[in-house]
């Protein structure tokens, strides 16, 4: 009994000090460590969305940008001016018909085509898979995973942008449950709801 006693004891003290521990990441650190689990990639690879915005700019035909949103994200809540083409990591069912009760949404399905899309676009600018590649999406959780997807496919260079598009949700104030915290918006980067087609992501 004592043995078992001990061990959820354990388990309470993890569990608190993984919640501390990410509790500790601020808005627009570079203190990776701290990063929730659920915003870690295995490439460990990150950056703040003004560092993302800087090294696009910076070099607009070596580094290539993608947002991975849906393309419902993109259309009604905007995109970010400088990337390069929208390619979903996830979409919604054609007809949204299904409910998520565990995320509270319409579901959402892995888009199939999401690496050969990757690679088109790539091609399309003469770059391979030692590109550097940029990934963003609402909050850091799609584009972690889209990270390690991309890495087992044979990437090597792919950086995640943790705070996302939105950023986090206000947890106190007058704005708690808004995704106002971080993020590119709320960092005041370019973005418009203004799309070209051209980098709007069609299935194939």
């Amino acid at each position: 009994m004592r043995v078992v006693i001990k061990k959820l004891t354990l388990a309470c003290l993890l569990a608190g000090s993984s919640l501390a521990f990410a509790a500790d990441w601020a808005p627009g650190s570079i203190d990776w460590e701290k990063l929730p689990e659920f915003k870690r990639s295995k490439a460990a690879l990150y950056l703040t969305p003004q560092q993302a915005y800087d090294m696009k700019t910076k070099d607009k035909a070596g580094v290539i940008f993608f947002d991975i949103r849906t393309r419902s994200e993109a259309v009604y809540v905007g995109w970010p001016a400088v990337a390069d083409a929208l390619v979903p990591y996830v979409e919604h069912q054609e007809i949204m018909t299904d409910w998520d009760d565990k995320r509270g949404m319409y579901k959402v399905e892995p888009n199939q085509d999401f690496v050969a899309e990757i690679e088109r676009r790539l091609k399309e600018k003469g770059l391979g898979k030692d590109a550097t590649i940029i990934l963003m999406c609402r909050s850091g959780d799609r584009s972690t995973k889209a990270q390690d997807r991309l890495q087992e496919a044979g990437y090597k260079m792919v950086y995640g942008v943790p705070e996302g598009f939105e950023g986090d949700m206000a947890k106190e104030g007058s704005k708690t449950g808004q995704r106002a915290v971080n993020g590119w918006k709320n960092a005041n980067l370019p973005w418009t709801y203004k799309l070209d087609k051209a980098k709007m992501y069609f299935p194939r």
